[in-house]
């Protein structure tokens, strides 16, 4: 880069400037060869924040593939990836790529304002600038090292950087984050030329200082199970602090179309992005909120409203019994059940989230792009054997869909088998609605429900908070309604004491355990016979051993997982990895699966850490370009690089 005069120039080669940044020996170098007189700090922020959105090409790959699959809020459509501790080296390197020219960026920003304040030549909000670029370097720093590891903390300086391990990262980005907003000067004004190189808050100080101390706490957090006194004083210091904690203070980016940076993440046609077995178990009898009252504002035609409400099932009743066509191979006690209607209940936030089956003349179902959208047709299903043996119709049900190898159940054309006939067609499951799919949503990094759901698990842990358990999270789930857009049902939601297909309830008081199963009343798939069945709540061992469902802290992740479906599969994951909760069922294993060794038949019905992905592999070229900082990486992993080597803040067994 040989000069920088004004903004324009910037933005008709900021595409070639992100290609000069793809090789890794480049992520090091500072492009700021020009006078710093002449470069101007906001535009490298812009830059960086712009950059970190992911092009349709990184998202398909980060996030979509692999924290999606990881985060279990959507179903891993593709199939045989990340869900099954299996990786592919160059998704990887585009992300890895990707995120470390906006890092790139974020370093050049700070350096050219560390370069004017010390030349006298920064304008009065320039100090401001610096810290700004300080906070958000301190979220990319956390997003790599949450997907990798250890990463380098002094790096980007011209050399090869030192990796450092991620314990060292962690407590540089907490110092960093404090530093940076106690040193924001909330009542700099800035130009109106300026602000519009800030794509989320338009330079409004407060509140990046309110997200910066948020974002603190989210960090604070994730070192609870492994390092308490200093996640604890430093959420308590974070926590006295300005914070997130109203809608209008939302971090999000705002998406456009077309094919570069701020394309939506999950824009591409050909993206099922069916609603996950985990969300599935979370929202279903979760709340006490009847589908018949929720439909009229979900099904607007009113020939299929009728039809919709004509297909809701009794609450008691679990689905039809399709042990041949479906799998009975995976800890999710529901697994061979089809619900051949939709929920007598279920969260709110489920039907604003994910489409409707059937529902395929109103906006939010997607328009074929690629191809015709199904709208639940009947289709056959057939036996092991490829004999056909019934029809079906998918219009008006509410089904997940399954990840892992589904052996010769995957072979068979199967209307209800996710892999052969629904997995190449939208319409027969829930699936992302279609105001994600058209580049006009708003992205969301940090919200206030994230704050409050972080203040009721430091009450929970005896932490000091500014509002006590029970608020904060009544308040993070209000903040969600908010959101959705269905604050009508809050009052009715929070006094709830029905319990989830994972035997979790809403109220904050009703703690009482669900006990081992509930009976319920279930149809023979093939022959009609009815028949009641003991279904059990599934047992996630990951937490307490597997005899607790019900506690507070159970409650916050439930709700929280909820909360932030489909925007952070980054944090539903990295809660996971830390806790074990919300309970997330095993891949499916018909056949077993090469990737996944600990994962056997013999014991597909417990949990354990070896059953998920921990992390993304380094990619080879990072081994290729920097032998030293590759070795330093993986020694202070302290363990292989391996996608089921946990994170040092993460459960370890």
């Amino acid at each position: 880069m040989k000069q920088i005069i004004k903004k324009t120039a910037i933005l008709t080669t900021v595409t070639l400037l992100a290609a000069s940044c793809k090789k890794f020996e480049e992520i090091n170098t500072n492009p700021v060869a020009a006078n710093t007189d002449q470069v101007q700090v906001e535009y490298f922020i812009d830059y960086s924040i712009v950059h970190a959105q992911q092009n349709p090409d990184v998202s398909e790959r980060g996030f979509i593939l692999y924290w999606q699959a990881a985060g279990h809020q959507i179903g891993d459509a593709d199939g045989a990836t990340f869900s099954q501790a299996g990786y592919n080296d160059g998704w990887l390197t585009n992300y890895y790529n990707n995120q470390s020219s906006a890092l790139n960026y974020a370093n050049s920003a700070i350096d050219v304002a560390n370069q004017q304040l010390d030349n006298n030549t920064g304008k009065l909000y320039t100090s401001n600038l610096l810290q700004i670029a300080r906070i958000w370097r301190a979220y990319l720093l956390s997003e790599m090292s949450d997907s990798f590891g250890p990463m380098p903390i002094e790096g980007f300086q011209g050399v090869n950087p030192d990796f450092k391990d991620v314990k060292s990262v962690y407590y540089y980005m907490l110092d960093e984050l404090k530093d940076a907003s106690s040193k924001l000067d909330i009542t700099v004004e800035v130009p109106s030329d300026v602000k519009a190189n800030d794509p989320v808050y338009a330079f409004d100080f407060s509140k990046w200082q309110a997200y910066a101390n948020s974002l603190r706490l989210r960090l604070s957090m994730r070192l609870s199970e492994v390092d308490p006194a200093k996640a604890k004083a430093e959420f308590e210091d974070a926590a006295k602090g300005a914070l997130l904690t109203d809608n209008t203070q939302i971090f999000q980016v705002q998406e456009k179309s077309g094919w570069d940076d701020l394309s939506g993440v999950y824009t591409r046609c050909w993206y099922l992005l069916p609603e996950g077995v985990t969300f599935d178990n979370l929202v279903k009898n979760l709340g006490g909120i009847k589908s018949e009252d929720q439909l009229p504002n979900i099904v607007t035609d009113a020939t299929k409203r009728a039809q919709a409400i004509a297909n809701i099932k009794p609450a008691n009743y679990v689905g039809q019994y399709y042990p041949v066509q479906l799998t009975t191979k995976t800890n999710n006690p529901t697994s061979a059940y089809w619900l051949d209607g939709l929920p007598y209940t279920i969260d709110p936030r489920a039907y604003q989230i994910f489409y409707m089956p059937g529902n395929s003349s109103d906006a939010s179902f997607p328009s074929g792009t690629c191809g015709a959208v199904d709208a639940g047709t009947v289709d056959t299903l057939k036996d092991l054997s490829g004999k056909k043996v019934k029809g079906m119709d998918a219009k008006f049900t509410w089904n997940p869909i399954p990840d892992g190898n589904w052996g010769a159940k995957g072979g068979v054309v199967n209307a209800i088998n996710p892999f052969v006939s629904i997995g190449n067609s939208n319409g027969k499951v829930p699936s992302l609605k279609n105001q994600f799919r058209t580049q006009n949503a708003k992205r969301v990094f940090f919200a206030p429900w994230e704050t409050y759901f972080l203040l009721a698990e430091g009450a929970v842990r005896g932490w000091s908070t500014p509002v006590d358990g029970k608020t904060a999270y009544e308040k993070g789930i209000s903040s969600s309604f908010e959101y959705w857009g269905v604050s009508s049902y809050l009052s009715a939601y929070l006094t709830s004491t029905d319990y989830n297909r994972a035997g979790t309830s809403v109220s904050w008081s009703h703690t009482a355990e669900p006990g081992g199963s509930r009976t319920m009343n279930y149809v023979d798939g093939i022959s009609g016979t009815a028949g009641t069945v003991n279904i059990n709540y599934p047992v996630n061992s990951l937490y307490k051993g597997g005899a607790v469902r019900n506690d507070q802290l159970t409650k916050i992740i439930t709700q929280k997982f909820i909360a932030q479906t489909p925007w952070l599969p980054l944090e539903t994951w990295s809660d996971h990895r830390r806790l074990g909760l919300p309970f997330f069922e095993n891949v499916v294993l018909e056949s077993p699966i090469t990737t996944l060794p600990d994962l056997t038949a013999s014991n597909y019905t417990t949990s354990s850490i070896k059953f998920f992905p921990q992390r993304m592999k380094y990619p080879s070229s990072l081994q290729n370009s920097n032998i030293n900082g590759y070795n330093q990486a993986v020694t202070a992993l302290g363990g292989a690089d391996a996608v089921l080597t946990p994170l040092w803040w993460a459960q370890q067994k």
